[in-house]
């Protein structure tokens, strides 16, 4: 099978597991707290660990064996996962426990995410970067799609726990079929903190002085504050907007939706890359995403909100995609790993903040209040964006024949 194809199963087989653990942890801490707090500071938690070492992960990723650092982190996630279940069989599993998986499992991502930011271009070469990255989402929204259906299912039908057990082994599954990947050795050589302090500071470096990469990024916080509110508040929304309950298979749709525009808007995310400037794609996807949050804030209709769901998600997408990919066309080889993640850490760097104050602001002022928070700092971001010359960012095509041009 071609490298990639195998990079993109190794994947899919995770997708489809976490799938269902991304209904099922929350599941189980609500059922277990009935706090809207608790299950936005189950996400921050979740999402912290980017924040915290992806300026490590970035810089090991660029220096040791990045085979070795998937491998390890799928095997270590299953394992992680793996002691939800079996603290369920002989006892109760606790909200520290289930928080305490999700924050190791986060983490053993980021060091994931980093080497795979240098295997991609690696495998399909920096042509075919927008097409091989679109190619990613597709494959994992479509999982995506079904899975949080079938992990609430699973969730009602197993327990929590029981449906968690499902990632566990989908993590190994995946460790295999990574395995067989033949990955071509990067710089490799010893790590140590002197060195990694220096290569930490030339990822910071180059995102500082590339105005592409400085902009997109900064933008960016102000979207990931706003998904945290998202994501983290989407059991709740479903519970006490929505009136479902809380052991309702049909708090999976709300993910699926999620997933659902992240599907279509990636079909023709390459597309749009090469037709639309890049400034007008990130200003006009915030645009949208802040008019769809705010109207999920409004609806108390399953249907209206699954719909709003698209939306939202489709053009949060296409903004992240944007961002991911001017960053792999442009960036120096040497460097991937370090601009990438560096990059997205700061940019998702908003999104634990943006999922513990969407939860306390929902505890103390309802559902409805936190969400349209949410939609506010988008507009801020969109307006900050315009500010500091997003806009007018050029094509992609473009943008990375003038940077390549100067020897970046």
């Amino acid at each position: 099978m071609n490298p990639f194809r195998t990079l993109v199963l190794a994947r899919a087989i995770c997708w489809a597991g976490n799938a269902v653990t991304v209904v099922a942890l929350p599941l189980l801490v609500y059922q277990r707290s009935e706090s809207a707090l608790l299950s936005g500071v189950t996400f921050a938690v979740e999402s912290l660990p980017y924040l915290l070492f992806g300026l490590l992960a970035g810089a090991v990723a660029d220096r040791i064996d990045r085979k070795t650092i998937l491998l390890a982190a799928q095997t270590l996630s299953a394992a992680a996962l793996a002691s939800i279940p079996l603290a369920s069989a002989v006892g109760t599993v606790s909200i520290p426990h289930a928080v305490a998986v999700a924050f190791v499992v986060s983490t053993l991502f980021v060091f994931y995410d980093a080497a795979s930011f240098g295997v991609v271009p690696a495998l399909v070469g920096r042509e075919k970067i927008a097409d091989a990255t679109g190619t990613l989402v597709s494959v994992g929204t479509v999982i995506g799609i079904a899975g949080p259906v079938l992990g609430g299912v699973a969730a009602t039908a197993l327990t929590p726990a029981g449906a968690i057990a499902i990632d566990a082994a989908c993590y190994l599954t995946a460790a295999a079929v990574t395995a067989t990947i033949p990955i071509p050795a990067n710089a490799g050589g010893v790590v140590d903190g002197q060195r990694l302090l220096r290569q930490i500071n030339e990822g910071l470096h180059y995102i500082w002085t590339q105005p592409a990469v400085r902009a997109l990024t900064l933008v960016g916080i102000g979207v990931s504050l706003a998904n945290g509110v998202v994501v983290g508040l989407m059991v709740v929304v479903g519970v006490e907007r929505l009136g479902l309950q809380d052991d309702d298979a049909r708090l999976g749709a709300l993910y699926a939706a999620t997933a659902l525009g992240a599907f279509l808007i990636s079909l023709v995310s390459a597309k749009i890359q090469r037709t639309v400037v890049t400034g007008k794609i990130t200003l006009v996807g915030i645009a949208v995403a802040a008019g769809a949050m705010a109207l999920w804030a409004q609806t108390t209709w399953l249907v209206i909100s699954l719909l709003v769901l698209v939306v939202y998600q489709a053009a949060n997408t296409m903004v992240i995609i944007n961002g991911i990919v001017v960053r792999q066309s442009i960036t120096p080889d040497e460097l991937q790993s370090r601009v990438n993640t560096t990059a997205r850490m700061i940019a998702m760097g908003g999104t634990p903040f943006g999922a513990a104050l969407g939860g306390a602001l929902a505890q103390v002022a309802g559902v409805g209040v936190a969400v349209s928070a949410g939609s506010l700092v988008l507009v801020t971001a969109a307006a900050a964006g315009w500010y500091s010359g997003v806009g007018r960012l050029p094509l992609l095509a473009d943008l990375t024949a003038s940077t390549h041009g100067k020897g970046d």
